[in-house]
């Protein structure tokens, strides 16, 4: 050859709107000759031995052949039969006339055809084959054997040579002395053709027993049983390899595209095998994740439905005791039996969540719990619980000041009604009896005297009786359970009290109407029974008083109580004073009797009360105050001791809110500003975790401190904000975040993982996502979504309304970083579709539209074959046979299409 020819052949895709690209140049620059600009005469003689043998295994389809590469192909004849057999489509109608032009027409309707099969022809013409041109013509079969035989070769979205060269690498990597790295050296001592044919077909080769040092025995045995076993024509002589220095490439790679499509039917079965295999995998998985969430979502809603009405119970007890125990039935609820459902209610949200995570990325429906199970069922049953049982706590606390106040107004009763029920004993008899007819005027005007100082005891003794009737009267109010009793005595009393008014009165009228006989009046007498009655009265209510229980809930009512106290010591020196006068006017009577030479025949008729019980009262008063101060001064030092359990419980608790409200801020930052890798992060979150968990001691002891305030019954703390069951909330809030924000790492592991998203990737998510998050509030609003888009090169408005209905189907007008992690997941990763896997089962059928359950044993797992059997639907299409089954209802059923 003579003249210099140079040829750039260009494929452009036809499928790469599908891509994603614009024309992709399939082979770029793909040099038909030698640098020397001459095809080597070695390299010339394979390409017309490899080229004519590839034709012909097309031409005897249509039952010719060819004999001389560049002469047979002259007339355009087998040309064009030749590529109508190729791509099973048909070519303008050929001129069948003898003369040159016929021939170039020809020729040309077979080049305009590649053409349009997207193929550029730079520098070969019609003319050029018509005039026998060797060189042209081999160039002209290179770019069909190309665009027909290897364009459709690609692994991994490489190109069709790199494609090819993958793939051979791939199906040889575990044979010993072959290394294919190109299509020349690494095929000359045979080895590689051997290992394509014994991968694929172990039966038709005895590979252990090749030589490396024997390469035409080798290249011989592989090329006879391609030809005989696998209908792959011999396309070289083992001499034409072995001979020359570096075989001929597109040789090479022409003989190897026959061995690829010979086998192409096996890898399109194993590649659609492990497809299904992947697909009921995840299925399989996915379904085990919603049984666990349903028998945990079941077994806490069981629990949540028997503790509810113990919470609502509202049975009263009789005594502080009896609550006592209750309230501590509930302490140990809420510190043994909740904290463990607490956790069971975080780890049934956080497998939901990476449940839901798993089908969106698998391509999956999401997953919808059976009725009364969805979290949000779970959530307000939760809150119904804690509703439930803030009432019971409150309840609880209530009673037991109902029940300390019932105990304490009881015995205060009992004993104002013992102290009544004393005074008034004999009353009735004494108001009834009669005077003899021979009662001197002195001993009628006495006992008028003395039924005035009765009076006057009488009267003085009404205001016991009217707190008597108000304390049964609060006590049935709050409900005291011995109401009845307490009832039948106050109205006894108050019965008995109308009557002695009613004596009282009647007695009166019978004294003073014989009044008028009796005038001589011991006013000594009268003088001291008038003074004695009240003072006698005073120092009864003091001793009263001065035994009266009180309760008390902080020091500044104890205080009150000890200053009142003090306020009556200091009338104490007053009312000794009146004893002494008292007693001075009894101490008169005898001095003057004497001095009037009478004698005392008797006691004061006008009062019962002698000096010795008022000595005898006074002496009891005063052994009484010191009691009094003893009591007051007890009940004070426990004031005091209760005051520094609310100052050890409120400094304990204000370290805990503030510990959890700062670690609370910290966990939002952190959530936001996560730097490192994913892994990084969970290790760094984990470990924050454990750093959060190490701080329970603080809180337990915190609960110590509770228990000893409320055993106290301390109801009230002015020294903290804080209640103990606002700390519990917090912490569990905290502790369930944290949790939220490790899953949601994991989850972005998951997604990562399972769609190929490249850690910069996410770190670009992350960072225009937090960019535009400028209230850290972990979401975007709408217009802060549509910036954030256009940060990554989306068209805000064209873009914006369908991106939106994706990330943002509730319309809420927020966007969470899961939604947004979702969404680029799927934009720039491929996913299994229905569609694909139906694809898949039909090529493990035989391109049948069902299959068999011993074609399913036969290409899957044991476990998922039978899996898919167990599932599958009979197939009742009218090419069924025995034993169909439907695997196209059964794909679509997997992605939520239809239902099996």
């Amino acid at each position: 050859y003579t003249f210099i020819v140079k040829s750039q052949i260009y494929y452009h895709a036809a499928n790469n709107q599908a891509s994603g690209g614009g024309p992709q140049t399939y082979m770029e620059q793909e040099n038909d000759w030698d640098r020397d600009l001459l095809l080597d005469p070695a390299w010339e003689k394979q390409q017309r031995k490899t080229f004519t043998a590839w034709c012909n295994s097309h031409l005897r389809k249509a039952g010719t052949q060819i004999e001389n590469i560049e002469e047979d192909f002259r007339d355009g004849l087998k040309l064009m039969l030749l590529l109508e057999v190729i791509s099973g489509e048909r070519l303008p109608k050929p001129e069948r006339g003898k003369m040159r032009v016929h021939k170039i027409n020809n020729v040309n309707k077979a080049l305009d055809f590649i053409a349009s099969k997207g193929v550029k022809l730079v520098s070969i013409g019609a003319e050029e084959i018509v005039d026998g041109n060797a060189k042209m013509t081999l160039g002209m079969i290179w770019t069909i054997i190309l665009r027909f035989a290897i364009q459709d070769i690609s692994v991994e979205e490489t190109s069709a040579k790199e494609g090819l060269l993958l793939w051979c690498q791939r199906k040889t990597a575990p044979y010993k002395n072959v290394n294919v790295q190109n299509f020349h050296i690494s095929w000359k001592d045979g080895l590689a053709f051997n290992a394509l044919i014994h991968r694929h077909r172990p039966d038709l080769i005895d590979y252990d027993s090749l030589r490396k040092d024997d390469p035409v025995t080798n290249l011989n045995n592989a090329f006879e049983v391609a030809e005989k076993h696998l209908d792959i024509p011999k396309m070289l002589d083992a001499e034409d390899i072995v001979n020359t220095a570096r075989p001929d490439e597109k040789a090479i790679m022409t003989y190897v595209s026959s061995f690829y499509h010979a086998f192409s039917g096996a890898q399109k079965a194993e590649t659609a095998a492990n497809r299904i295999c992947k697909v009921l995998a995840v299925n399989q998985e996915n379904e085990q994740m919603m049984e666990d969430y349903e028998k945990l979502a079941s077994d806490l809603l069981e629990w949540i439905r028997r503790t509810i009405p113990w919470l609502q119970n509202r049975t009263q007890e009789k005594t502080v005791n009896d609550m006592q125990a209750k309230q501590e039935d509930f302490r140990d609820y809420r510190c043994v039996h909740k904290p463990p459902k607490v956790q069971e209610k975080c780890q049934l949200e956080i497998s939901f969540n990476t449940l839901q995570t798993k089908l969106r990325l698998s391509n999956r429906p999401a997953f919808m719990p059976s009725e009364g199970r969805m979290v949000s069922n779970i959530n307000g049953a939760w809150h119904t619980l804690e509703g439930a049982e803030k009432g019971y706590e409150e309840w609880i606390l209530s009673e037991i000041r109902r029940l300390e106040r019932l105990e304490h107004l009881a015995e205060k009763f009992h004993q104002k009604a013992a102290i009544h029920e004393a005074w008034t004993d004999g009353k009735e008899a004494m108001l009834t009896q009669k005077e003899p007819d021979t009662t001197t005027l002195s001993e009628i005007k006495a006992l008028l005297r003395k039924h005035e100082a009765f009076e006057s005891d009488l009267a003085a003794h009404q205001d016991r009786v009217e707190q008597i009737a108000a304390i049964a009267q609060e006590l049935n109010e709050l409900d005291y359970y011995d109401s009845a009793n307490v009832n039948a005595r106050c109205q006894k009393i108050c019965d008995q009290w109308n009557v002695l008014g009613a004596l009282t009165q009647s007695r009166k009228e019978s004294l003073k109407n014989k009044e008028k006989q009796l005038e001589s009046i011991d006013e000594l007498y009268l003088e001291y029974a008038k003074r004695a009655a009240p003072f006698n009265n005073w120092m009864e209510s003091a001793m009263e008083d001065l035994q009266d229980m009180f309760i008390v809930h902080n020091i500044e009512e104890i205080q009150g109580l000890i200053a009142a106290h003090e306020q009556f010591k200091a009338t104490l020196t007053e009312a000794n004073e009146e004893r002494k006068a008292i007693q001075a006017i009894q101490a008169n009577v005898p001095k003057i009797a004497q001095s009037n030479n009478i004698t005392l025949t008797g006691s004061n008729p006008y009062t019962t009360i002698t000096s010795e019980n008022i000595d005898e009262k006074w002496a009891k008063v005063f052994e009484l105050v010191p009691r009094r101060d003893t009591a007051l001064q007890d009940e004070l030092n426990k004031q005091n001791s209760n005051d520094e359990l609310r100052a050890k419980f409120a400094s304990q608790a204000n370290k805990v809110g503030a510990y959890i409200k700062a670690k609370m801020e910290e966990i939002g930052r952190i959530s936001i500003e996560m730097n490192g890798t994913l892994e990084d992060q969970l290790t760094n979150l984990k470990d924050y975790q454990d750093s959060i968990v190490s701080y329970t001691p603080e809180i337990n002891t915190l609960e110590g401190y509770h228990q000893l305030i409320q055993e106290a019954l301390v109801f009230d703390n002015k020294y903290t904000p804080y209640t103990m069951e606002h700390l519990r909330v917090s912490w569990e809030q905290l502790l369930t975040t944290i949790a939220r924000t490790i899953n949601e790492v994991e989850n972005q592991i998951l997604t990562r993982d399972a769609k190929g998203i490249s850690q910069e990737q996410l770190y670009e998510y992350r960072t225009s996502f937090n960019h535009f998050d400028k209230d850290h509030s972990g979401a975007l609003m709408a217009e802060e979504f549509k910036a954030c888009l256009i940060s990554l090169g989306y068209d805000g408005d064209a873009e914006f309304g369908r991106i939106m209905s994706i990330v943002d189907p509730n319309g809420t007008g927020a966007v969470t970083f899961q939604a947004f992690i979702d969404f680029m997941s799927r934009e720039t990763t491929d996913t299994d579709t229905a569609d694909q896997v139906i694809a898949s089962f039909k090529i493990l059928a035989g391109d049948k539209n069902f299959i068999t359950a011993e074609e399913l044993r036969r290409e899957l797992p044991p476990d998922q074959a039978e899996y898919c059997i167990a599932r599958m639907a009979p197939y009742t299409g009218p090419d069924a046979v025995a034993g169909a089954l439907d695997y196209m209802s059964f794909s679509t059923a997997l992605y939520g299409e239809s239902d099996l």
